[in-house]
């Protein structure tokens, strides 16, 4: 009895030195104006940022957060207008596409390493003709949603939500439309130590409310 007594001591201290070391202005900043009715986790990206590449192609910080979290909290991704030039908007808008389609866990990797690894996504057909394959649909099902209401709906939303939280850069994570995570105020000592702090900073923010 004593054992199980002293384990959950030491877990309940753990937990404590674990949120200490989390603080608004560090690791998290809190919104002068928080927003209503977004997701409770939300990430901005785009498929032209180099450190949203790094993130999601080779240190996996979006994977490692999602991992950290209870089932029921989602993470919603949306992309930015703001890079990439003229590409940008359309981009955003296939986003919206996969998003529509369910289809955003098989077209990131393509869509990533064609933009910034092998440069042969450069237009809208290049982009398309990247989608149709990677998600395993027709380009009459992609002409559909990239014409459809739900779609543009899906990028209006995605561009109001970069406003609300007034959004200066990305990769960028915000949590229950009070907190963003501050990526200049975690771990640097190394990679893993900066990807397991990313995750654990979401998951305090989201048990916070």
């Amino acid at each position: 009895m004593k054992k199980i007594w002293f384990a959950l001591v030491g877990l309940m201290l753990a937990f404590s030195a674990s949120a200490a070391q989390f603080t608004d202005g560090k690791q998290y900043v809190s919104l002068q104006k928080p927003v209503a009715g977004e997701p409770q986790v939300m990430e901005f990206f785009s498929f032209f940022c180099p450190h949203c590449y790094q993130f999601e192609r080779i240190y996996h910080v979006s994977d490692a957060v999602k991992k950290n979290l209870t089932d029921n909290v989602k993470i919603t991704k949306y992309h930015v207008d703001f890079l990439g030039g003229d590409l940008g908007p359309v981009v955003t808008q296939a986003w919206a596409v996969a998003m529509a389609l369910g289809v955003e866990d098989k077209v990131t990797a393509p869509i990533f390493d064609g933009i910034q690894k092998t440069q042969t996504i450069t237009d809208a057909a290049s982009l398309k003709e990247t989608f149709i394959k990677a998600a395993g649909i027709s380009s009459g099902d992609y002409d559909a949603a990239w014409n459809s209401f739900a779609v543009k709906a899906l990028v209006a939303q995605q561009q109001k939500a970069a406003a609300d939280v007034d959004l200066r850069g990305v990769p960028a994570i915000f949590v229950n439309g009070k907190y963003m995570v501050n990526n200049g105020g975690l771990d640097t000592s190394s990679m893993d130590n900066f990807v397991a702090d990313y995750a654990n900073v979401v998951k305090f923010l989201v048990d916070k409310k």
